[in-house]
């Protein structure tokens, strides 16, 4: 099908080419550019553009491929950095140098790299669409690869291939492909979703401890410019107990792309020992890359960690920022001239957000396994203000909400999690996990942990009257207890050893400081003076 190019708005291009599927992909004008049918028309489409349309004239001519921006799936994700069309950077960069023009289709894989495939069926076996019929090892994982219909095999390789071979046929002479190609906008099948019921340790105290997240759950990072949601994300990457990370740089400053990138190629794994990079897949849309392609990253980034999810492995999608994704929305909605919302955004931003959310979840996989996938998303409010649009749609759908203050980013604590603010929905959920697997301490102490900084709020409008020195002995040494509590428990230091903190260090960090609480009461009431029990 060949059309041309009747209008240009920025991204978005109208043209007179008929018989379009909504979201299927084009190549507009003599350069080739990647684009996407977002609105069809009596006499033609819409098109949005994922590249930069500069030099794009009117009358150049469009071509549609026919299906909708898909992902390639299989061998050779793991360790990857794919832009927001899953296009490989690095092959991106071997073949344009450092600045990437247009119109270039790069493969996401590498098809000529050889893989060991082991077979986990026979010549003769029935399989049904989805069932795992193999693996090959990729970095510390086994990736395992399955049919993508039903049939019987008559054909099956044990030893090495390249993903553009197949590997087996079936009797009817169909072939068994390496790897398989899914719509990003697409969310991958299942049989079941299952409740969660295990939490999703992130090194962080004042996460795990006061508002725990649950593997196949959701939650959102507000904060305002300088309250370290990057930095955040960036730790819970690194130490999270999942089994891989996938990270999507949407909109972020390239410099801190780079550092990040840098620092995963360098850092070894808390978990395996071996390079975090292995376990990793980088999605990276940094603010200078096309709006548009801005938009389609998460989505590309979701379908490989459904991907792996399917595998039966537990994975972690970590995006950096969802408002940024919004405001590239608001970008293409505006260049449609769509009905504007609340605050410029499209009307339909509180439906993608959760047809998007939704996605994450615990599931037994067509295959039996049982897999989750996690989305821990930070969010930008313009000014740190938590009711405009994005924070408010995102507040009604995820599970754990968790506030970065800016007075506390202010006072260097970090992380800057406001622990009133805040709220996990999967605390009671996972309250007999904790007692059970970890401490039957677990929950009270963490009651008294909030009783202490509840009090000690309380006590904090008084003792700016009265002066420390005028309080009673007891408040005194619940301020002092409150203050070590925040500077050596709920406060961590994402450069040095106390970066990560497993569940068990956590307790015995809480327990300390509770215990010492108790103690110092026991002989306030024995008459011993606080300072001289301080100084003791």
């Amino acid at each position: 099908m060949i059309g041309h190019i009747k209008g240009i708005s920025g991204p978005t291009v109208s043209v007179d080419l008929k018989g379009l599927r909504l979201y299927d992909r084009v190549y507009v004008g003599h350069a080739m550019l990647a684009g996407e049918v977002i609105r069809l028309e009596q006499d033609g489409a819409v098109v949005q553009i994922y590249e930069n349309t500069k030099g794009l004239g009117i009358g150049e001519p469009i071509k549609g491929v026919g299906m909708p921006l898909t992902v390639k799936l299989g061998p050779g994700l793991l360790s990857g950095m794919f832009d927001g069309l899953h296009r490989s950077l690095e092959k991106l960069r071997e073949e344009m140098g450092s600045f990437i023009s247009g119109g270039r289709e790069v493969y996401g894989l590498d098809h000529l790299k050889k893989w060991r495939f082991s077979p986990l069926k026979e010549r003769g076996a029935d399989v049904k669409a989805g069932e795992i019929i193999g693996y090959v090892e990729e970095g510390p994982l086994k990736h395992f690869i399955s049919s993508g219909c039903d049939g019987r095999i008559s054909e099956i390789i044990d030893g090495e291939f390249s993903i553009n071979e197949p590997i087996g046929k079936f009797y009817d002479g169909r072939e068994i492909p390496g790897y398989n190609e899914w719509p990003v906008r697409m969310p991958r099948p299942y049989k079941r979703k299952l409740p969660p019921s295990e939490p999703l340790i992130t090194g962080q105290r004042c996460i795990d401890f006061l508002f725990p997240l649950a593997r196949g759950g959701t939650a959102i990072f507000p904060g305002g410019f300088g309250t370290g949601k990057t930095i955040l994300e960036q730790s819970i990457a690194k130490f999270a107990d999942v089994d891989i990370v996938v990270y999507v740089g949407c909109g972020e400053r390239g410099n801190e792309m780079a550092e990040m990138i840098e620092e995963f190629t360098t850092l070894k794994d808390p978990w395996t020992g071996k390079r975090l990079m292995e376990r990793t897949i980088l999605v990276v849309n940094t603010s200078n890359m096309p709006v548009a392609a801005r938009e389609a990253s998460i989505y590309t980034a979701i379908t490989m960690a459904e991907y792996y999810r399917d595998m039966g492995y537990h994975v972690l999608l970590l995006a950096d920022s969802l408002s940024r994704w919004a405001e590239a929305l608001r970008e293409i909605s505006s260049s449609l001239e769509e009905m504007p919302g609340e605050e410029g955004y499209p009307t339909y931003l509180a439906s993608r957000l959760s047809g998007f959310f939704e996605r994450a979840g615990v599931v037994e996989t067509v295959s039996g396994k049982i897999g989750s996938l996690s989305m821990i998303l930070s969010v930008s409010p313009p000014g740190g203000d938590f009711t405009e649009p994005v924070t408010q749609a995102c507040l009604r759908i995820a599970g754990a909400f968790l506030m970065l203050d800016t007075s506390l980013a202010h006072r260097r604590h970090f992380p800057a999690i406001n622990w009133f603010q805040s709220y996990s929905l999967y605390e009671r959920s996972l309250a007999d996990y904790f007692r059970e697997k970890i401490s039957h301490e677990w929950n009270d102490l963490k009651q008294r942990c909030r009783e202490i900084l509840q009090r000690e709020e309380a006590l904090r409008e008084v003792a700016e009257v009265v002066g420390f020195e005028g309080l009673q002995d007891a408040d005194r040494l619940l301020m002092v207890v409150a203050e070590k509590l925040r500077l050596e428990f709920l406060s961590q230091n994402a450069y040095t050893d106390d970066a990560f903190s497993p569940p068990e260090k956590t307790l015995s960090k809480i327990r300390e400081i509770v215990e010492f609480h108790d103690n110092a009461a026991k002989r306030l009431k024995e008459g011993i003076p606080l300072q001289e029990m301080l100084k003791m």
